[in-house]
Parts: structure tokens; C-alpha cells; sequence
């Protein structure tokens, strides 16, 4: 297809399902916890706009939860079908992992979600608030099973090689491996915010609309609370995530930076923009900050950040990619920020819910945790590039021997699949949020 052959049509399909799968978990995580919580304050305070909104968020999130099932199915089977390699390598090791992810959580969640969502008027509000968080909780645990996994493959310990082939030997050391924490604590962060970012841009696009209830004035002050506290803190994780792979993956670092050679005794500079050519090696129309790049990835203005050029030509990522993902990343987190800060200097002059430029800002912020997640991952995945197992086995050698023309097939069926089928789950399910939660007093009427 295009020139392009067997060996990148497996890649780039791959990219493309679990880049359509992670949507459905980054938002599933995030509800999950915002239905707790929801359900949570109405056993509190009996205000029925909360328990609006948790049947309202129910709805799309199972929605979501189902479209996540069964894409992550399909992206499962591909280790088998299009990666053997890496199934015959790392198998004993991936395949325990993703294992205890179905066992401990997917089954959690399976089992309350019935209750979650059928069980209102069934069983009493002290089981039903049980079981939504069960389902949060199972949430959480699957979320910590694929980045035991993923982090793995990107900071491999506690295994030896026998026979070409993979051996735990030490299982804790296996899960928490040194990036495990950071990118657990980054992902589910990330999910939280993508979350908030969508609930509060539905909350606008009501208000935009003069559809101006207490309901949806409390999703718009949840999700600003939760931006405004969270978005920070994701900063904060970022940075410290960012001086583990600087430790464990320098040549990611490298790359992310565009930075291809190191000056004896001066700093490393920032590169905030610039085209890197990985033909020419050096970053084109570079727009540099002296000194800011040492300090902000090795936190000292003398030591320096390892140079592309110290590193073979076979083991460089291409920066080209990964460098924009990351800015992309990096700048949506800082207009999360913003948009937290704005939510409160509008809050205190009691105009968050009648500004309308605001309510726009919002509005168009409402994909931003997605796209954010979606470029993270890129640059994760790419950064590690070219090895699928850090350090460990080469991507070249994990493919399947499939050739161009299978490959084109599967990818083209792929994209017409999922685009058709998940286009119709997300077309609904914008229409539920174009219909809105009912004003408590709807739902107190519906009761009756």
C-alpha cells in the first residue's frame, strides 16, 4: 500500500487501533470516579441535581465502557497475529500481566456494573453506591495492570534471557519497574482531566446555549474545580516523569529535545521550536532558550543533556515526531492550567457561568485531555523507537511474517471497520450530551 511495507502497515495499524482504543479508557477511568462521587454527594446532601447527573454521566459511560471492550479486544489479538515475535520474547511476561488485568479488574467491573446500571431501584442506596465505586475501583486496577505491563516494555527489570526468551525471576521487580510509577500516576491523571475537560465542555456548550440549570451549572464548577487542582499536579508528575526517562532513556530525551550535539562546558539550551531533520541531524530554524534545557531536565545549569549524535544512527527515535508530540502535549497541559485559573478569577467575581468567552474557551478545550493523552502516547511509544522491548528486542524483529499485501488488506478493513462502528457509538453518544441531564425537578417529577 503506498509503498509502504509489510513491517510498517503492522506498525502503523497498530498505532491506529490503540490509538482509537485509549479514548474509551482515558474517558471510562475518569467517569467512573465522577459517577463515585456523584452518587457520593447525593447520599449526602439528597440534592437531586446530583443524582441527575449520575444518570445522565451513566449513559455515556457505558457508552463508552462498551466501545472500550471490545476495541481493546481487537488490539489484544494483534500480539498474536501481527507481533509474534514479541509474544514468543516477552510473552511469559506480558501475558501473566495482562492476565491478573482481567482477572483482578475486568471481572470487577463486569460483575458491578449491572448493579451500577440497572440496580437503582432495585437494591438499596448503600449497595448501588458500593458498586459504582467497585466499578471506579476496577477502573483504577486495569489502569495499573497495562502500565505494569507498557512500563515494562520501556524499563525492563527483574527477568533474564534463556533460550531467546524471556524469564521473570522477580515478579515485584517486574511490575514496579522504575517508569511504572511516574507514567501510573501521569496516565491517570491524564484520564482525569480529559474527563473533566469533556464534562465541563458539555456544561458550556448548554450554557452557550442558554440551557442554564443548577445541574449543569454544578458539572461546569466540578470540572474547573477539578482542572484547577489536578492540572498542576500534572505538571509537577510530568517533570518528574520526565527526569526518570532522562535516567533510563536518554535517547528519547534526546529526541524529544531536537538537541543533536553538546558544546563542551556550555548548557544545553531549550529548543521551543524548530523542524528536526534526522537526514541532516540538527533541528532546523531552531528557536533556542539558553541554559533552560539543563534546568529543566537535569535541574542544574552545568550538567548537560545527552546529544542525539552521542547515540548510533540505528538507535536514535526519530525526532521529527516525537518532538512536535510532546510540544503538543506540553501546550495543551499549559492551556488546562489557564483554563483552570481563568474558571477562578471568574468564580470570584461571580461570572463563571454568564462569561462567554469563557464558556468558549471551554467549549474548544473540551477534546484537548484526548489529544493530549494521544500525543503523549506517541511520544512514548515513538521515543522508545526502534526498540519494542527497551534495550532488550529491536521492533524489526517482533513483526510477524506477514507481507505488504495482507497487511494493506487488514489495515484497510481496520479503518473501515472501526471509523463506521465506533462513529455510530460516538454519534449517539453526542447525542445524549446535546440533550442534557434534567433539572432536578424534572427528576423528581419522573420519580413520582
Amino acid at each position: 500500500m503506498f509503498g509502504v511495507d509489510a513491517f510498517h502497515l503492522a506498525r502503523i495499524q497498530f498505532a491506529f487501533t490503540v490509538s482509537f482504543h485509549i479514548i474509551f479508557p482515558a474517558i471510562t477511568i475518569g467517569l467512573a470516579s465522577y459517577l463515585a462521587v456523584l452518587e457520593g454527594l447525593w447520599l449526602k446532601t439528597r440534592d437531586e441535581d446530583y443524582r441527575s447527573l449520575y444518570h445522565f454521566w451513566s449513559k455515556v459511560f457505558a457508552v463508552n465502557f462498551g466501545m472500550g471492550v471490545v476495541s481493546g479486544l481487537v488490539m489484544a489479538y494483534q500480539f498474536g497475529t501481527n507481533w509474534s515475535g514479541f509474544s514468543q520474547f516477552a510473552g511469559s511476561i506480558t501475558g501473566p500481566l495482562l492476565t491478573y488485568e482481567v482477572l483482578t479488574a475486568f471481572f470487577l467491573e463486569a460483575g458491578f456494573l449491572g448493579v451500577m446500571l440497572f440496580g437503582w431501584q432495585r437494591v438499596g442506596n448503600g449497595l448501588h453506591f458500593f458498586a459504582t465505586c467497585m466499578v471506579a475501583l476496577g477502573t483504577l486496577i486495569s489502569t495499573f495492570w497495562i502500565l505494569a505491563s507498557n512500563s515494562w516494555m520501556q524499563t525492563p527489570q527483574g527477568y533474564i534471557v534463556q533460550r531467546g526468551q524471556v524469564v521473570p525471576v522477580n515478579w515485584f521487580e517486574v511490575i514496579f519497574n522504575p517508569s511504572f510509577p511516574y507514567r501510573l500516576l501521569h496516565m491517570t491523571t491524564g484520564a482525569f482531566l480529559a474527563s473533566a475537560l469533556f464534562v465541563g465542555a458539555s456544561a458550556a456548550w448548554h450554557l452557550l446555549r442558554r440551557n442554564d440549570t443548577p445541574a449543569i451549572r454544578k458539572m461546569l464548577s466540578m470540572a474547573m474545580w477539578m482542572l484547577l487542582i489536578v492540572a498542576p499536579i500534572q505538571a509537577v508528575i510530568g517533570d518528574m516523569h520526565g527526569l526518570n526517562t532522562l535516567q533510563y532513556q536518554p535517547a528519547k530525551i534526546a529526541a524529544i529535545e531536537g538537541h543533536w550535539e553538546n558544546i563542551p562546558g556550555q548548557a544545553t539550551p531549550l529548543i521551543l521550536a524548530g523542524l528536526p531533520d534526522m537526514a541532516a541531524q540538527k533541528t532546523r530554524y531552531a528557536l533556542e532558550i539558553p541554559y533552560l534545557g539543563s534546568l529543566i531536565l537535569t535541574h542544574s545549569l552545568q550538567r548537560q543533556v545527552p546529544a542525539l549524535n552521542s547515540f548510533a544512527k540505528e538507535d536514535r527515535p526519530n525526532s521529527t515526531i516525537v518532538f512536535w508530540s510532546f510540544r503538543v502535549m506540553a501546550g495543551l497541559g499549559m492551556l488546562m492550567i489557564l483554563l483552570g485559573l481563568s474558571g477562578l478569577w471568574l468564580r470570584r467575581r461571580q461570572r463563571l457561568y454568564r462569561s462567554r468567552i469563557f464558556l468558549r474557551f471551554a467549549l474548544l478545550m473540551g477534546p484537548a485531555g484526548l489529544i493530549a493523552i494521544l500525543a503523549g502516547w506517541v511520544t512514548t511509544e515513538a521515543g522508545r523507537q526502534p526498540w519494542v522491548v527497551y534495550g532488550l528486542l529491536r521492533t524489526k524483529d517482533a513483526v510477524s511474517a506477514h507481507g505488504s499485501l495482507h497487511m494493506s488488506l487488514s489495515l484497510l478493513a481496520f479503518v473501515l471497520i472501526y471509523c463506521s462502528v465506533f462513529g455510530v457509538g460516538y454519534g449517539y453518544m453526542m447525542r445524549l450530551i446535546r440533550q442534557g441531564p434534567p433539572s432536578g425537578k424534572e427528576n423528581m417529577v419522573e420519580r413520582k
